[in-house]
């Protein structure tokens, strides 16, 4: 095991202690309130963990010490050298979990996401996997008790989408969402094929996370906001009301587009909550190349056009190509009950990542 910084942990307890006692005081005015509880309700775990963590240490150390005691009586010898695998096997849980607590923390992780699945290379097969793409993050979502709100979509020709956009709301979304960025293949034979030939296909998946105004400062002489009357299916309202949103964002060039609600002020909020989530994305995307200039900081290179993964049908398997994994549960995977499995390992490898980056690996 490596050894943990001990001035680092202690400056830890410090810090939690100042914050606790200034809470307690009832000096602190509102906002500064707020931030310490955030902060505080940061470190009580890691607080939490540093304790076990000396305490393991120190039971193994009482441990180790009758061992090494001569003069004791051999009998607690004994026991202690039959305590000793158990001992040392908690100080190892406790330094592992430790470890991974005093990694640097993505600010962006407990936020929501916007997902975004676009239809590739394929033509309508590519819309119907996109189609099931999105589903399996609805369902996914479901399963976590998040909220899945569609900001705009443009369907298929024959079913599924050519591009979805849509809000998921809850903690940590983004969290668990953020290394399905990236290209998705398909291999499968489509309904329209005749014999039984396997096409490939691919559709892009981005999410970002949710940004608020306090993250990302918009000024309103930046922006170009057109009204149109909305396009596709949807009633008489979508050809005779002007309340589809179109916002460009003119340093950067992003263009956002929403006309899923009939109101012209709904779809103006949602646009504007899209348009920071990518002028937020964007922003971390610099500071994160910047900081990744002389070492891999993700798993994968993070790139969307990157292919990241293989649906494969007649296979009935998945493989993902960042972590070469590979499950053969298609159906569960797409219904949403596996993506677990795939997520925990990317998580586990990018922890990993981070680690041997930190020196604890």
């Amino acid at each position: 095991m490596t050894p943990l910084p001990p001035d680092r942990l202690d400056a830890i307890l410090v810090r939690h202690d100042i914050a606790t006692a200034t809470l307690s005081a009832g000096s602190a005015d509102s906002d500064t309130f707020v931030q310490l509880s955030r902060e505080l309700a940061e470190l009580d775990p890691v607080v939490a963990a540093i304790h076990a963590y000396r305490q393991a240490a120190a039971n193994l150390a009482d441990v180790q010490a009758l061992i090494d005691e001569p003069g004791s009586d051999s009998e607690m010898r004994a026991l202690a050298a039959d305590e000793k695998p158990e001992a040392e096997a908690a100080l190892e849980a406790a330094h592992r979990a430790l470890q991974l607590m005093l990694l640097p923390k993505d600010a962006a992780d407990e936020k929501s996401a916007i997902l975004e699945v676009r239809a590739g290379t394929g033509g309508d097969e590519a819309a119907l996997f996109a189609g099931d793409l999105f589903r399996m993050y609805a369902k996914y979502a479901e399963s976590k008790g998040w909220k899945v709100e569609v900001i705009s979509e443009s369907e298929g020709t024959v079913g599924g989408y050519r591009e979805v956009v849509a809000e998921v709301k809850g903690r940590g979304v983004f969290a668990r969402l953020k290394f399905e960025s990236g290209a998705h293949r398909v291999q499968r034979v489509p309904d329209t094929e005749t014999q039984g030939r396997i096409h490939t296909s691919a559709a892009t998946v981005a999410v970002l996370p949710e940004a608020e105004e306090v993250d990302i400062v918009i000024n309103d002489a930046d922006l170009k906001i057109d009204t149109m009357r909305a396009q596709g299916a949807g009633g008489q309202h979508v050809n005779k009301t002007e309340s589809a949103i179109r916002i460009t964002h003119m340093p950067s060039g992003i263009v956002v587009f929403v006309q899923e609600e009939r109101s012209q002020h709904k779809n103006r909020a949602r646009a504007m909550s899209l348009l920071r989530a990518k002028l937020f994305d964007a922003e971390r995307t610099a500071k994160d190349s910047a900081r990744a200039a002389d070492r891999k900081a993700q798993v994968g290179s993070g790139d969307r056009s990157e292919r990241i993964r293989t649906y494969n049908f007649p296979q009935a398997r998945v493989t993902d190509h960042r972590i070469n994994l590979t499950l053969y549960k298609l159906e569960e995977v797409l219904a949403g009950t596996a993506l677990d499995e795939l997520v925990d390992a990317l998580v586990t490898e990018h922890q990993a990542e981070l680690l041997a980056a930190e020196g604890m690996g």
